[in-house]
């Protein structure tokens, strides 16, 4: 009889664990989050990491929800043609989870049109949300809606939105709203318009009119920046946010009908930072898309066996170092910094032009100390500050100023150089204002989640996804 009781008891654990393997195989995503962070190579983790936990007053790190995830790998970046990708390139790699030349957006190096898995979402039955803190015709969103040979096309990436047909998109604006090779070409807007996307400005006018349309396109309010959001460290109250972004598109996505979704974020200002190597600026970035990485895993929290989410990253730029050789780090300094390397550059020109250049060395002290902390929090060598005075000296001279130029933006010496020395006293280095080949952060949580292991190339993030997804 015990012999008899162990193997009928053997089976039915047998079938028991076959019949669950079966339903637990037989699980698809229902719900995706594409979370990338342009420009986020390892250290702008970890260092954003090691920053936190430095603010607590400990050595080592405070997790950021993301880098928590369950499943962590990397992957390499590099495009068809170069070692060192760009961001069309490896967005169209995310998307499409096909290799191009670098500045190709959804095409192949023949330049034929190849299709992104928010496609596939699409004609899976799905409902698509493109979104990003850049502009919405940039590279990387427009891998995975638009088809063309140069990420510079904005007015025709713009034209490929509504044959997409995606449901929501959002941003900060457009580029390039009409055409410059054609003159009588249609303005974007009226494009959208006939094509029956309605037009919000901001996260209170979402609000009023989430529930009256089935396209969207979000963007920023009228006056603010089309090219971006602000930097989360200079951001106003009355900014639209990529939390705001992603809450939009979860309850616009999930309204009515519930068909599932396919929504990817991009964190589009982390490279930007990263580009003008403000450490301060690039470690506040990766924080704001933490936050709304939490919304996506409060959802997942929600409804965990049909949610996957992952995070990863296009390519790392600028090469970011943590440490200069002390074998120590003091990243708290950069807590001194209350302005981006942008903004601080605005305050020295309109400081400049208030006073008609004629501006004193204790202008610039009290402008520095207010947003930097020198002098205050952060006691300079003799150095540093002679370096800030020799600056002085040759920027308000009278004579022309050579500004500091970076991928994006043309700032004031005296910015850039004020950048220099905090990131020198909290021991962050750079290697270049580009971008580098070095491995992209993998971290994945939710259905179909166990693939995201091992050293990947980031091709195989989207067929991952699709895999998961059963598109």
């Amino acid at each position: 009889m015990k012999r008899r009781f162990y193997v009928l008891a053997f089976a039915f654990i047998a079938f028991f664990s076959f019949t669950t393997a079966g339903v637990a195989q037989g699980k698809q995503a229902k719900y995706v989050f594409y979370f990338i962070g342009d420009g986020m190579g390892v250290n702008q983790v970890n260092g954003t990491e090691m920053y936190l936990g430095e603010l607590q007053g400990k050595i080592g790190t405070v997790p950021l929800c993301f880098a928590s995830f369950p499943m962590a790998t990397m992957a390499t970046s590099f495009s068809a043609t170069n070692g060192v990708t760009d961001s069309a390139a490896g967005g169209t790699a995310l998307a499409t989870g096909e290799k191009t030349y670098n500045s190709a957006i959804g095409v192949n190096e023949d330049t034929t049109n190849i299709y992104s898995i928010a496609v596939k979402a699409k004609e899976a039955g799905r409902r698509v949300g493109i979104t990003t803190s850049v502009s919405i015709d940039h590279a990387t969103p427009a891998a995975f809606y638009a088809h063309q040979p140069s990420r510079k096309m904005y007015y025709e990436i713009a034209t490929d939105l509504p044959k997409a047909g995606f449901d929501f998109y959002a941003g900060s604006g457009f580029l390039q709203p009409t055409g410059k090779k054609d003159k009588n070409a249609e303005n974007i807007y009226t494009l959208f318009d006939k094509s029956g996307y309605t037009i919000t400005k901001g996260f209170d006018e979402f609000n009023m009119k989430c529930q009256q349309t089935d396209k969207m396109i979000l963007m920023q309010k009228d006056g603010k920046d089309n090219a971006s959001l602000p930097f989360a460290i200079d951001r106003k109250a009355d900014d639209l946010t990529l939390s705001q972004i992603t809450e939009s598109a979860i309850r616009f996505l999930t309204k009515g009908e519930d068909k599932g979704f396919f929504l990817m974020v991009e964190g589009g200002k982390i490279d930007w930072a990263c580009h003008s190597n403000d450490a301060a600026t690039v470690f506040q970035e990766v924080i704001d898309m933490d936050n709304a990485v939490k919304l996506a895993y409060d959802f997942y929290q929600k409804h965990p066996d049909e949610t996957l989410i992952v995070i990863t990253a296009d390519h790392e730029t600028g090469g970011i170092v943590l440490g200069k050789g002390p074998y120590k780090l003091n990243l708290k300094a950069l807590a001194n910094q209350k302005i981006s390397q942008e903004a601080l550059s605005k305050k020295i020109n309109e400081l400049r032009k208030n006073k008609k250049n004629q501006v004193s060395w204790e202008d610039i002290q009290a402008l520095l100390k207010e947003n930097m902390g020198f002098w205050d929090a952060i006691t300079l060598n003799e150095k540093q500050e002679q370096l800030l005075k020799e600056e002085y000296q040759h920027s308000f001279s009278g004579k022309e100023v050579k500004m500091k130029e970076s991928e994006y933006f043309k700032d004031e010496p005296m910015a850039a150089l004020a950048k220099e020395i905090l990131n020198d006293i909290a021991l962050v280095g750079w290697t270049s204002g580009g971008h580098s080949d070095g491995y992209v952060p993998v971290f994945a949580i939710g259905v179909g989640a166990e693939q995201f292991h091992g050293r990947i190339d980031n091709t195989d993030i989207p067929k991952f996804i699709s895999k998961a997804a059963g598109y």
